[in-house]
């Protein structure tokens, strides 16, 4: 939905616009929260202290996300994604103090696993094992090539989705840490303070970075399309449903929440695009993830 020509900020800079105007419709609306309530106790000092550092880190987040949506498939960006719950059980064990269980630790490494089947660590072929162990090459290069990956796939797929998947683990301790402390700050208000922050922050960067001139030069609607809405859109809903998720359940729990949008990424994959099929790799790696919820 967005072309790699894009000027990534730009779209990210919308999203944040959009997700602000969703919490700010959603607290209007609600009829058991009041403007006069949530606003209770603000000032700039404790904006700052709560927002400003995850606001930062969920910038970066949403920079590696975008680059990685370019460069991989649906399926294998949803279950790297999700070893955002590693990242996530290790900052809240830091940060929070909470440890996790065996069964927890368990389903956390079929996790990881369901990541690493994906990317053709551990193959599903048994004669690349035979092949491996025997430490000989088969006539058809084919097969000691099939599972080799390119280097744009690693650098601009891979790498910045493990990144985003570490950064959202820590930005979401964080979160669930002053979310849950503080007197119980309210989710859609720290959406509001998260979203202002984020959108300051990229603001100064158009006005100091090449970003800025890229935008003057090209416009800051350049490459885009009615398509892009459908990542702003999509993602602004669920940023603003990820914070009130990490309020009420936790960050952990929300990562595994997350799962089912493996198989829907799977069923709408096979229904878009023709000319790609689920692997079996795609479909085990499918299978760890969810038994892992």
């Amino acid at each position: 939905f967005t072309s790699p020509e894009i000027i990534i900020p730009t779209v990210i800079f919308s999203q944040e616009m959009v997700k602000l105007l969703m919490a700010i419709i959603g607290i209007t609306l609600s009829t058991s929260t009041k403007w006069k309530d949530v606003t209770s106790g603000w000032s700039i000092q404790s904006w700052l202290r709560l927002a400003l550092l995850p606001a930062t880190i969920y910038l970066v987040q949403s920079t590696c996300s975008l680059l990685a949506y370019q460069n991989l498939d649906a399926i294998t960006f949803n279950v790297l994604n999700q070893t955002k719950t590693l990242s996530a059980a290790l900052c809240c064990f830091l940060l929070l103090g909470k440890r996790q269980s065996k069964l927890q630790i368990v389903a956390l490494v079929l996790l990881l696993l369901a990541a690493l089947v994906l990317e053709g660590v551990f193959p599903l072929d048994f004669k690349y094992y035979v092949n491996y162990l025997s430490n000989t090459k088969t006539a058809d290069s084919n097969d000691t090539t099939k599972f080799s990956i390119s280097s744009r796939h690693v650098s601009h797929g891979v790498l910045p989705i493990m990144l985003a998947s570490f950064l959202s683990g820590l930005a979401g301790a964080i979160t669930q840490k002053r979310l849950q402390s503080g007197g119980g700050r309210n989710a859609l208000m720290f959406t509001m303070e998260l979203c202002v922050a984020s959108i300051l922050i990229l603001l100064v960067s158009f006005a100091t970075s090449e970003v800025g001139k890229k935008i003057q030069e090209r416009g800051f609607f350049d490459r885009w399309t009615l398509l892009t809405l459908v990542p702003i859109l999509t993602n602004s809903a669920g940023g603003i449903l990820v914070g009130l998720v990490i309020k009420y359940a936790g960050t952990i729990r929300k990562g595994f929440a997350l799962i089912f949008g493996i198989f829907i990424s799977g069923i709408v994959q096979n229904f878009i695009d023709e000319g790609k099929s689920l692997s079996k790799e795609d479909i085990s790696g499918g299978v760890l993830a969810a038994l892992s919820l």
